[in-house]
This record gives structure tokens, sequence and C-alpha cells, in this order.
């Protein structure tokens, strides 16, 4: 009486698919941007971190979540200086620009 469609299915974060995902051999530094939500928390800082979240790449623009209004217009003011930091982390020009937009964290 086992049915296949019926496996337990098992909570997985999302951080943990994309990096399967995105470690395929592609021909692109792709598996470098997989490394943004390692580390985030070192790039930004702890306060910053606290109230941000790297959601998406869509080419080399890194879209961050940010927990409110107040910190989306915060945000914009420390665009270059998070910028700067996330490609030393990850490496010169691998994220050429930032979207901040309010969503989950």
């Amino acid at each position: 009486m086992s049915d296949p469609q019926r496996r337990k299915k098992e909570i997985v974060h999302i951080k943990n698919v994309l990096r399967k995902v995105m470690h395929r051999p592609t021909g692109s530094s792709s598996g470098d941007l997989t490394r943004i939500w390692e580390l985030w928390d070192r790039a930004v800082g702890p306060v910053i971190a606290a109230n941000t979240r790297p959601a998406a790449f869509k080419g080399n623009l890194l879209l961050v979540h940010a927990a409110s209004s107040t910190w989306l217009h915060q945000l914009q003011f420390m665009k270059e200086d998070i910028l700067q930091n996330v490609n030393q982390s990850l490496g010169e020009g691998t994220v050429a620009d930032i979207k901040f937009k309010i969503g989950p964290l």
C-alpha cells in the first residue's frame, strides 16, 4: 500500500536548494553568487543583517529584502558601502547593483 506520490516531504531551507542548483556547471560564476547567503552577515554587519536578507539574483543584480520602509530608506544611503563590502567578500565585480525592497526576512 505504499504510494510513491505520498512520500514524506522534508522541509528544506531555500539556501540549500539554491546552493545545489547554482553549483551546477554552467560556465559562469553563478556558484560564487550562492555564497552571498553565507557571508551576508559579515559583509554588512550584525545590525543591517538583522533587518535585511539577500533574496535573489538577476544576472549581477542582487535583490535584498528589508524589514521596513524605514530600513529601505536607510539602505539607499548605505548602498555603495554595502555593494563594496559584498564585492570584497565575493570577488570584485560579482555584484554590479543592489535593489532593496520590503520583503520577508
